[in-house]
């Protein structure tokens, strides 16, 4: 049984065993109450809802379930941005929410939505990053899965488990963006992942290559040299343009501009997991130079093709659909790249070896940044760092910089070394 409620001096705040209940009335007259540990919290509580209501901005907190709030949100969010909100997106917030969200608020906490506290958002993240904890998940995970196919739930389980800091951040957004909808809605007050911290971990590599590699001029033309005939010129075209695999993918011949003193590859959409959808930024909306050769290629490509309409794929599957970047890794690309002494390489590195061509012809990072479609010459620079000649040239010559008619007068007080 609840402990009485006891008056104070201060109207409308009642003390409760160890804590202070406030009672007011929302704008539609219904009786409110709202409990905190302090007195003074009490106070401020009860002068903010007085002013809440009397300003007409009250909303009273939801009492949905975490969950069922969440379910139902990422079913219907549409982004804050310009770009709206892609698919591909709502996908991975789905997984994200069902794989560690749902688990630790609903399965453990079993949290109303206005119940999510700042406190709690940190223990949710402290979480992520305990090893046994999600060694214990991964294993619940594929039980789950297990009975709901009607086999045997796994026994053999690891135990641990390490979230790489980018997965942790991964986790956390869409609770973010679910609270923040929340916070607009009226759902609750305030956006309990704010003021979150997440980890920033010191990684431990098993090995001192870099984290971007490029196939050296050797690697690559042994590459396309050992490639299967019908797969070449699209290998060729990737390494050329620096497109990504799900450009390349989704490229239709009227996407190719073979004609005219200016021909480009017209980057326009992208194919991620079955879907067709616009760039990932308005720098991915581009138009990438194509040489004469390649271009010479192409034309005979769709001369030869079944499929060689403007809204046909320029490299489709011999059915004329999109093709598998996962079977075209496991079957072309990984022999192929063994073949060439490059193990290692994968869809991505094209791009890489793509950006390491370009800086070697003497293009700068803004070029290189538009040409590959990122988003700011920073994120270029700081991905292809390691390209770059880091020897010092020759000393700078005024003699030879300045126009003959100038000349450069001594400086007084100076001698011939240049020191006092």
């Amino acid at each position: 049984m609840a402990a009485p409620m006891e008056k104070t001096r201060h109207p409308g705040i009642y003390r409760r065993g160890g804590r202070y209940v406030v009672v007011y009335r929302g704008a539609d007259g219904r009786q409110r109450k709202e409990s905190v540990r302090t007195l003074d919290e009490a106070r401020k509580l009860k002068s903010a809802r007085s002013a809440d209501v009397a300003r007409g901005e009250f909303h009273p907190l939801s009492r949905e379930r975490f969950r069922e709030y969440a379910e139902a949100w990422v079913e219907r969010y549409q982004g804050t941005g310009r770009r709206g909100f892609r698919e591909s997106t709502r996908d991975d917030y789905r997984r994200l929410l069902r794989e560690f969200a749902f688990p630790f608020f609903d399965e453990r906490r079993r949290r109303r939505l206005s119940e999510v506290t700042p406190s709690d958002v940190a223990e949710f993240i402290s979480w992520l990053c305990d090893e046994r904890a999600m060694a214990d998940l991964e294993h619940e995970h594929a039980v789950a899965r297990a009975e709901a196919a009607g086999q045997r739930a796994p026994r053999k389980r690891r135990t641990e488990r390490h979230l790489s800091d980018s997965t942790v951040r991964n986790a956390l957004n869409p609770i973010r963006a679910c609270f923040a909808t929340a916070v607009r809605e009226g759902k609750v007050r305030h956006n309990p992942t704010v003021s979150a911290t997440l980890p920033h971990r010191e990684q431990v590599r098993d090995d001192d290559g870099e984290e971007v590699r490029a196939l050296t001029r050797e690697q690559l033309a042994a590459f396309l040299a050992v490639v299967h005939s019908r797969h070449r010129v699209m290998f060729r075209l990737l390494a050329a343009t620096g497109l990504r695999v799900s450009e390349l993918i989704a490229l239709e011949w009227r996407h190719l501009r073979l004609d005219g003193s200016e021909p480009a590859v017209r980057v326009r959409r992208a194919i991620v997991r079955d879907r067709v959808e616009p760039p990932k930024s308005r720098h991915g909306r581009r138009d990438v130079p194509l040489g004469p050769e390649l271009v010479s290629e192409l034309r005979e490509r769709r001369r030869q093709a079944e499929w060689n309409r403007d809204e046909d794929l320029v490299f489709a599957s011999l059915a004329g659909n999109v093709l598998s970047p996962e079977n075209l890794r496991r079957r072309v690309v990984r022999p192929a790249a063994e073949e060439a002494g490059a193990p290692w390489a994968g869809f991505h590195t094209f791009r890489h070896t793509c950006a390491a061509i370009l800086f070697d012809r003497g293009l700068n990072v803004k070029q290189v940044q538009r040409w590959l479609g990122h988003h700011s010459p920073s994120f270029t620079l700081d991905t292809y760092v390691h390209l770059l000649d880091e020897r010092l040239p020759e000393p700078v010559s005024l003699v030879a910089e300045l126009p003959e008619r100038t000349t450069v007068q001594p400086v007084p007080g100076l001698g011939a070394s240049g020191a006092r």
